[in-house]
C-alpha cells in the first residue's frame, strides 16, 4: 500500500513521492482478511392447485432469507441444499380425467443451519381442499381457508370470495385475493437482492385460477400465472431458480412451483477465501458462489486471518 505525499506544483497540488525518498526499514501494514459472508437462501416454490369447480388457488412462494455480515468459520464445510418445486396439483394432467388436488409443497433450501421453508400449495374447491402453509402460504379455493406464510420468510395466500381462486403469497406481499367466477387474484410480489451483482427479484407467488378469462397474473419474482376455463389457458409454471409458487388452472392444468437457489458471496480481500460445488463469479469488490442444486461451501484455512504486508 504506497504512502503519498501532498506536494505543491507548478500545476496544482500532486500526491507524489519526493525525490530521493527512501521508506523506513520495517515499514508494514497488517490487513484484516475475510471474517463473514452475505446470503440469500431460497426454497422452491408451491405448485399450483388444480381442481373442479371454480377456482384453484396459486402456489406460494419458496421462503425467501438474507442477510449481510454473517460470522463463518475457518476452514470449514457447509452442506448447501436447493429445494425444487412442488408438484403442480392434479399432477399437471393434459386432460380432465386425473386427480384434482391441491398443489405440492415445495422442498426447503439451506446453507448450513439456515433453512428456508418451501412454498405451500394452492388450494381447490372441489374436491375441498384448503391451501397449504409453507415459506409463503398457497392461496384458497374457493370458500376455504388460506395457506399461512412463515414469518420471517414471506406471505399468506389470498382469500377466495365466489369461485376465483386466491393468488399465492409471495416474500413481499400477501397473495390478492380471488373474487369472483371471471377474477382470479394475482401472487404477491417476491423481494430484489442484489447479491447476485444485480437487481434479481425472488419468492413470487402464483397466480389464482378462474372459471372464464380474469386469471390472476404470477407475482413479480418468478411466479406463475393462473390460467382459465377448460381446457385451462394461460397457466404457467413458477420460474427455475426464482423460488416462485406454480400457476393455479381450473381442471388440471395447474403448473408446478420454480426451484429455489442459494447465493454466498464475501469480500475479496487477501488473504483469505473459499472454494466450493458451485458456480463462481465476481462482481467489484465480491467474490460469489451461486448454487442452483446441492453442494457444499469450504472456507479456507486463512479465512479470517490477518495478514502483514510490507509497504512499497
Amino acid at each position: 500500500m504506497p504512502i503519498l505525499y501532498l506536494q505543491k506544483t507548478a500545476s496544482g497540488n500532486k500526491t507524489v513521492r519526493p525525490t530521493g525518498y527512501t521508506f523506513p526499514t520495517g515499514l508494514n501494514q497488517t490487513v484484516a482478511a475475510n471474517t463473514s459472508v452475505d446470503y440469500l437462501v431460497v426454497a422452491g416454490g408451491g405448485g399450483g392447485g388444480s381442481g373442479n369447480y371454480g377456482g384453484g388457488g396459486g402456489g406460494g412462494a419458496g421462503g425467501f432469507l438474507t442477510a449481510s455480515g454473517v460470522s463463518v468459520n475457518t476452514g470449514t464445510n457447509y452442506t448447501v441444499t436447493v429445494g425444487g418445486g412442488g408438484a403442480a396439483g392434479g399432477g399437471g394432467a393434459s386432460n380432465n380425467t386425473g386427480l384434482k388436488s391441491s398443489g405440492g409443497i415445495g422442498t426447503n433450501s439451506a446453507f448450513g443451519v439456515i433453512v428456508a421453508t418451501g412454498g405451500g400449495g394452492g388450494g381447490i374447491s372441489y374436491p375441498a381442499e384448503a391451501g397449504l402453509s409453507g415459506g409463503s402460504g398457497g392461496g384458497a379455493g374457493a370458500g376455504l381457508a388460506i395457506g399461512t406464510g412463515t414469518p420471517g420468510q414471506g406471505n399468506n395466500g389470498g382469500t377466495s370470495v365466489n369461485g376465483g381462486g386466491g393468488g399465492g403469497g409471495g416474500a413481499s406481499a400477501v397473495g390478492v385475493n380471488g373474487v369472483s367466477f371471471t377474477n382470479g387474484g394475482a401472487g404477491g410480489a417476491g423481494t430484489a437482492s442484489s447479491i447476485s451483482g444485480s437487481s434479481v427479484t425472488y419468492s413470487g407467488g402464483g397466480g389464482g385460477s378462474c372459471e372464464t378469462s380474469g386469471a390472476g397474473a404470477g407475482g413479480v419474482g418468478g411466479g406463475g400465472a393462473g390460467g382459465y376455463g377448460y381446457p385451462a389457458t394461460g397457466q404457467t409454471n413458477g420460474s427455475v431458480n426464482s423460488g416462485g409458487g406454480g400457476g393455479s388452472a381450473c381442471y388440471n392444468w395447474a403448473r408446478s412451483g420454480g426451484s429455489g437457489v442459494v447465493i454466498i458471496r464475501f469480500v475479496s480481500t487477501y488473504p483469505g477465501g473459499a472454494t466450493s460445488t458451485g458456480t463462481i463469479t465476481s462482481s467489484p469488490g465480491y467474490t460469489i458462489h451461486t448454487f442452483t442444486g446441492p453442494g457444499t461451501f469450504t472456507t479456507n484455512s486463512n479465512f479470517g486471518n490477518t495478514a502483514t504486508f510490507s509497504v512499497n
